[in-house]
C-alpha cells in the first residue's frame, strides 16, 4: 500500500514539472523573440547536418569489401623451365604480406604519414585540426593544402573514394575510415597501405618502387633508402625528379629525424644515414630473359581473346587479373632461332643499297623525342639503335635518340631526309646509318608430339612491328606441300618404289582455256621413269602431278586439308604449292609426319593459374580420373590417351618420313647432311622465285622457315629453297644441337624394311645398304605385301640403258629446242598469281 503510494507521488510530480516546463516552452516561444529564432535554427541546424550526413554516407562503398579486396596485378608469363620471362603490366605493383615488409620499413612510412597510426580509431584530431587551418589560408591561393590524412585514410582515397580534390571527398574519407578501422585489424590495413600506395615511375606498392628507384627487393633496401621510399606519397612526381633530389634529400633526413624522435632508430643510426647519397638509379626499361617478342605477343593475344584485357572484362584479365602463365617457350632454342633467322636475312641482304625509313615522325609536330619515345619502336641487334633524323643538310645530318640526345650522323643515303625513323651503330664520336632489310620471314620450332611451341621468330625484330610472320603471313608454300602428294599415292596403292614418270604433264582445261602443261624446276621437260623416292628427294614437279593425277586431286587436296594445311580446289597446281599458308600451319603438319600421323594441336601456352595458383585453363585437356589415387588399388599405371587426331595412316607417315631422310641425305637439303643427326624435311621455292622454304626436323623438333618479302616479288633466280632457308635451320640445329636427342624415327607396328635398288626400286638380296648416302642398295618402307619383287641382272642392264639413253635425249633437247611459252597466270582459274615451282 505504500509501494503504490510512492509511485502515485512521483508520477503526480512528472506531470506538474512537464506541465510546468511546456507552460514555460509556450510562454518563452510568445514573448522571447531570441528564444523562437534559436529553436527554428537548431532545427533547421540538425535537419542540414542530418541532410548532409545522409548525402556524404549513403552512397559510400561497404569498408566490408576490403576483407575480399584484390588489387589490379599484371599477368607473369613463365618459359617451359619456369622462369619468369615476361609480364604484361602498364601499372608496376607487386603484393607482399605484412610479414614481408622489413619493420623499420613500416616505422619509416609510420614516422613520415603518421606516427600516431596504432592508437587513433581512424582519424587524427590534432592532424586534421592543422589541415583545417592550412586548407582555410590557402582558399584562392590555387595551391593545394595539406592532406592531415592517416594512413587508413589514405587506404580509403587509393582504394574505396579516389583522390578528387574537394571537401566531401575529405569528409566521406573520415568517414569511411572510422569503418575501416571496425573492419580491418591495424597490420592488414597497413598490408594494403603499402601494397597499394603511389610511388611515381608508374609503380604502386614499396616493392615495386624500391625494384625502380633502387632496382632490390624490400628486404634488401638500406635505412636512407627506407628513408625516401616513405617521403614519396607526399608528391611522388616531385621526389622522383633528378631536378628535385636536392629537395627529396632534405626531406629524406627530417624522415631520418622523425624516426629518431619516435626512438625507431638510434640518433647514430640518423646521423649515419643523413650522410648517405639518395642511392638512386636510373629508371631501367623492362627486361626479358629472352628475346622473344613475337611469341610473348602472339600469348598475349590469346589471353586477351580468353580473358579479356582490363579488370572491366572480368576477373582473370590480363592487365589485372594477376594471371601465372607457364608457356612452351624454350629460351635458348628461341635465342638461336632469333639470330639464325636474322644471319639468312642479312645473308640475303649483303650490299643491298638503304630503300626507305622506319617510319617518319613530323618534326614540327612537338617533341621529337616524345613522339619517338611513343612510338615504342626499337632494335635489339648487335649495337644498332633507332633513332630520328633532327637535321638533314647536304652532306652532313644529325641523329637523335628517344633520350633526347643528338649526334652527328654519317654515311648518308640520298633519300635520307629530316623527320625519317632510321637504324644507326656507332661510329667514332657519333652513328653511321644502318639498313634494315627489306626482305623479312618466319621461323618457328615445336616438339611434334604434342604441338607445344618451343620457338618463334616472325620477323626481324618485333620492336620494329608486331605482325608475325610465322603465324600471319599467309604464303604459298611451293614443293614443301608435296610429301602430303606422295603420301597420298602412298594410300592409294603407290609405294616408295613405284616407278613414276619424269616426262610432261597437260592436260585440258577445256574450251576457253585450252591445254595446261607443267614442267620441272627451271622449264626442264623431264625424261625417263624412276621410283617415288627419286622423285621426292630431287623435288621433280613432274612426277608429283603423275602422282597426284593417278591418285586423284580431290583426294590429294583432302588429305592436305586433314592435316591443317588449307582448304584448296582439286587443281593440278595446288600439287606443287600453289595454295596460301603459314610457317605454323606446315610445321605442324609436319609434326603429324614424325609422329606416325596423329596431328598436334599448336600452342604456345601450357596452362593458365589465376592469382591464388588455381589452374583455370590447359592446352593438355585429357582427363585421367586414377592419376591422384591416395593409394595404389594393384592395377596397371593409368596412361593417358595419345595427344592429337590420327590425320594420316601411321605407317604412310613414317614411309614419308623415311623418303624425307632421303632428301636430307643426297636430295634439295643436303647442306644439312653434315650435322650427323636423323633429319629429314624438304625445300621449297615458288614461282619467280617469291618465297624460299624449309620444313623439317628431328623425332624431337620440328621447324619450318622461309625468306620474302612481305609483298611478294622476285627474290632473285639464285634464291632457292636449299641455298636460302634450309642454312637457316642448320645454323639453328648446330647451334642447339644438344636439345635435339639424336634418337632416329621408329618404325611403327605393319612396317616392313626391305633392301632395294636405290636406282630402281626393285628389290635385292645379294647386296646390303652401307653408310655412303648414295650406295646402291638402301632400305625402304613398305606396307605388308606391297614389297616389290626381286631385281636380276636383266634389270640392272635395261635400267642403265634407259638411263643412259634418257640423257642423251635430254642432251639434244637442250641443243635445239627453245622452252615453250608458259600461258598468263591470270588466264588459268586454278593458279594463283605466283605459280609454284619445284626445288
Amino acid at each position: 500500500m505504500a509501494d503504490q503510494s510512492a509511485i502515485e507521488n512521483v508520477q503526480f510530480r512528472i506531470r506538474r514539472d512537464a506541465s510546468g516546463a511546456a507552460a514555460w516552452v509556450r510562454t518563452a516561444w510568445s514573448e522571447r523573440k531570441w528564444f523562437r529564432w534559436g529553436i527554428i535554427a537548431g532545427v533547421v541546424g540538425f535537419v542540414l547536418m542530418l541532410l548532409f550526413w545522409i548525402f556524404l554516407a549513403w552512397n559510400l562503398p561497404d569498408a566490408k569489401r576490403l576483407l575480399d579486396y584484390e588489387p589490379p596485378l599484371p599477368t607473369m608469363v613463365r618459359g617451359i623451365d619456369g622462369e619468369i620471362v615476361d609480364s604484361y603490366a602498364r601499372e608496376r605493383r607487386v603484393q607482399l604480406r605484412f610479414v614481408d615488409f622489413p619493420e623499420q620499413l613500416t616505422e619509416a612510412y609510420l614516422a613520415a604519414e603518421d606516427k600516431t597510426f596504432w592508437s587513433h580509431g581512424g582519424v587524427d584530431f590534432t592532424g586534421l585540426v592543422g589541415a583545417v587551418i592550412d586548407y582555410v589560408s590557402k582558399i584562392g591561393s590555387g595551391d593545394r593544402a595539406k592532406g592531415g590524412s592517416t594512413i587508413t585514410q589514405q587506404v580509403a582515397k587509393n582504394i574505396l573514394v579516389g583522390d578528387e580534390y574537394s571537401v566531401t571527398r575529405k569528409l566521406k574519407e573520415m568517414i569511411l575510415a572510422s569503418r575501416i578501422e571496425g573492419v580491418l585489424e591495424k597490420e592488414q590495413i597497413l598490408e594494403l597501405y603499402l601494397n597499394e600506395i603511389p610511388l611515381g615511375r608508374r609503380t604502386y606498392g614499396v616493392q615495386a618502387a624500391s625494384r625502380a628507384y633502387f632496382d632490390k627487393d624490400v628486404g634488401d633496401l638500406e635505412l636512407h633508402e627506407m628513408a625516401y621510399l616513405a617521403i614519396l606519397p607526399k608528391a611522388p612526381e616531385t621526389y622522383s625528379r633528378t631536378k628535385n633530389f636536392d629537395q627529396a634529400l632534405v626531406r629524406r633526413n627530417i624522415v631520418l629525424g622523425q624516426m629518431a624522435e619516435n626512438e625507431f632508430i638510434t640518433p647514430a643510426e640518423a646521423t649515419a644515414a643523413k650522410a648517405l647519397p639518395l642511392g638512386i638509379v636510373e629508371m631501367k626499361s623492362r627486361r626479358r630473359s629472352a628475346d622473344a617478342g613475337y611469341f610473348l605477343e602472339e600469348v598475349r593475344r590469346q589471353l586477351i581473346k580468353d580473358f579479356g584485357e582490363t579488370a572491366d572484362d572480368g576477373p582473370h584479365s590480363v592487365y589485372a587479373g594477376g594471371l601465372w602463365v607457364r608457356t612452351s617457350l624454350d629460351v635458348e632454342l628461341q635465342d638461336e632461332a632469333r639470330d639464325a633467322l636474322r644471319a639468312g636475312i642479312m645473308r640475303y641482304q649483303g650490299n643491298r643499297a638503304w630503300k626507305a625509313p622506319i617510319a617518319t615522325i613530323d618534326l614540327d609536330e612537338g617533341s621529337w623525342a616524345g613522339q619517338l619515345q611513343s612510338s615504342y619502336l626499337g632494335i635489339s641487334y648487335k649495337d644498332w639503335r633507332v633513332g630520328v633524323v633532327t637535321e638533314r643538310a647536304g652532306s652532313s645530318a644529325k641523329i637523335g635518340f628517344a633520350d633526347g640526345e643528338e649526334f652527328p650522323l654519317a654515311n648518308l643515303p640520298n633519300a635520307l631526309k629530316a623527320g625519317d625513323v632510321i637504324a644507326a651503330s656507332p661510329q667514332g664520336s657519333g652513328y653511321r646509318v644502318r639498313t634494315v632489310p627489306e626482305v623479312s620471314g618466319g621461323f618457328l620450332a615445336q616438339n611434334p608430339q604434342n604441338g607445344r611451341v618451343l620457338a618463334m621468330q616472325g620477323g626481324f625484330d618485333a620492336r620494329l612491328g608486331s605482325f608475325n610472320r610465322a603465324t600471319q603471313a599467309m604464303r604459298q608454300p611451293g614443293s614443301t606441300i608435296k610429301p602430303f602428294v606422295y603420301a597420298t599415292g602412298l594410300d592409294h596403292g603407290m609405294t616408295p618404289s613405284t616407278i613414276i614418270p619424269d616426262r610432261r604433264y597437260c592436260y585440258y582445261q577445256g574450251s576457253r582455256l585450252g591445254q595446261k602443261c607443267f614442267s620441272n624446276f627451271g622449264g626442264g621437260r623431264g625424261g625417263g621413269e624412276y621410283p617415288m623416292r627419286y622423285g621426292l628427294e630431287q623435288s621433280k614437279n613432274l612426277m608429283t602431278v603423275h602422282i597426284a593425277m593417278d591418285a586423284g586431286m580431290p583426294n590429294v587436296v583432302q588429305a592436305i586439308e586433314k592435316v591443317g594445311i588449307g582448304s584448296y580446289n582439286p587443281y593440278p597446281a595446288f600439287a606443287l604449292g600453289a595454295g596460301d599458308t603459314t610457317v605454323q600451319k606446315m610445321v605442324t603438319a609436319y609434326s603429324a609426319l614424325a609422329n606416325h600421323g596423329r596431328l598436334p594441336q599448336s600452342t604456345v601456352i601450357d596452362f593458365v593459374q589465376d592469382r591464388s595458383g588455381k589452374v583455370i585453363w590447359r592446352a593438355d585437356k585429357r582427363k585421367c580420373s586414377s592419376c591422384n589415387m591416395p593409394e595404389w588399388d594393384g592395377k596397371a599405371m593409368p596412361r593417358l590417351k595419345s595427344q592429337g587426331v590420327q590425320a594420316m595412316d601411321a605407317r604412310t607417315a613414317f614411309q614419308t618420313v623415311h623418303m624425307l631422310e632421303g632428301v636430307v641425305q643426297r636430295g634439295t637439303a643436303v647442306t644439312l647432311r653434315d650435322l650427323g643427326i636423323p633429319l629429314f624435311g624438304k625445300t621449297g621455292t615458288t614461282t619467280g622465285p617469291t618465297n624460299v622454304w624449309f620444313v623439317g626436323g628431328s623425332p624431337d623438333i620440328v621447324a619450318g622457315v622461309y625468306l620474302g618479302f612481305d609483298t611478294p616479288r622476285n627474290m632473285g633466280g639464285y634464291a632457292q629453297g636449299g641455298t636460302l632457308a634450309a642454312p637457316i635451320f642448320k645454323q639453328f640445329a648446330r647451334n642447339s644441337k644438344d636439345k635435339f636427342s639424336g634418337d632416329p624415327f621408329v618404325a611403327p607396328k605393319g612396317v616392313r624394311m626391305v633392301r632395294v635398288s636405290r636406282k630402281t626400286g626393285k628389290r635385292v638380296f645379294d647386296g646390303w645398304p652401307g653408310t655412303d648416302p648414295k650406295a646402291a642398295v638402301i632400305w625402304e618402307a613398305f606396307k605388308p605385301d606391297t614389297e616389290p619383287p626381286r631385281t636380276t641382272r636383266q634389270d640392272e642392264i635395261a635400267a642403265k640403258r634407259d638411263e643412259i639413253l634418257a640423257l642423251i635425249k635430254r642432251g639434244r633437247q637442250g641443243a635445239t629446242r627453245r622452252p615453250a611459252a608458259e600461258p598468263s597466270p591470270a588466264a588459268e582459274p586454278e593458279e594463283t598469281s605466283e605459280a609454284p615451282s619445284g626445288d
